[in-house]
């Protein structure tokens, strides 16, 4: 945590004017935006949202993203109608604020987006991506559900459990080197985990110079110096996607 009076610079970067190629559908008891690519592949990508929550338009153009690149993209309300994390918040109330928003207590929710995804949608392949809060919910859903193909974790950990290795598919874990939430101890401890116990493949990748929230929340005008790794760690998030899903 940076600090008491400011515990998660997760307010770093930029919210984008962005609209979204998708449309927001009911999934059981959850609403969802989704997007269809292209053409249909058979392939899909439930997407994470961040503590802004499922409407913040950055997401829904990462959803929008994956989508382009031949999935069906869902970005599904993983805190079920509860208010997303404001930018004005009173940072000081934020550690209580995310105990009733557990990334970890997200079964039900994955539960009836995979129904969705199989059923409605016909998808035979699987992937999920995360970022922040979302990010830490992949980690969970990567060591629990052998039926996501492939995961990636962007600037995401599970910090609070000695079993963070057991993941049962391929998962990319993208890190930012100047990452006040995640410190670099933490990534190294992660990795030193994995090196030893995990059985399946994994790449932990860790970007020179950039902050928490560099892949979804930095401006396509963002500086000259942060633009290739913003490209950069997009690309590999979807050659992850290609090569595993």
């Amino acid at each position: 945590m940076a600090n008491e009076a400011h515990p998660c610079p997760c307010d770093i970067g930029h919210k984008i004017e962005y609209g979204g190629m998708g449309r927001e559908v009911q999934v059981e008891h959850i609403k969802a935006y989704v997007t269809k690519p292209p053409f249909d592949t058979g392939k899909a990508v439930i997407v994470i949202q961040d503590i802004f929550g499922w409407q913040l338009p950055n997401s829904r153009y990462m959803t929008d993203m994956i989508a382009g690149n031949g999935y069906t993209a869902i970005l599904p309300d993983f805190f079920v109608g509860q208010e997303p994390w404001q930018l004005s918040g009173d940072w000081s109330t934020f550690p209580d604020w995310l105990k009733t928003r557990d990334a970890r207590k997200i079964d039900r929710e994955v539960d009836a987006v995979l129904r969705f995804l199989k059923q409605q949608c016909h998808a035979q392949k699987i992937g999920v991506v995360g970022f922040c809060w979302g990010g830490v919910a992949v980690h969970h859903v990567m060591m629990k559900y052998p039926e996501f193909r492939a995961g990636v974790s962007v600037y995401g950990i599970i910090k609070d459990s000695e079993d963070v290795h057991s993941l049962k598919n391929p998962t990319l874990f993208i890190f930012a080197e100047n990452d006040a939430v995640i410190p670099l101890e933490q990534v190294s401890l992660l990795t030193q985990k994995l090196k030893k116990h995990c059985k399946v493949e994994y790449q932990i990748k860790t970007f020179s110079g950039q902050t928490h929230g560099f892949v979804h929340r930095k401006r396509e005008d963002c500086s000259a110096e942060d633009k290739p790794y913003v490209d950069e760690a997009r690309r590999n998030l979807i050659e992850w996607l290609h090569k595993y899903v």
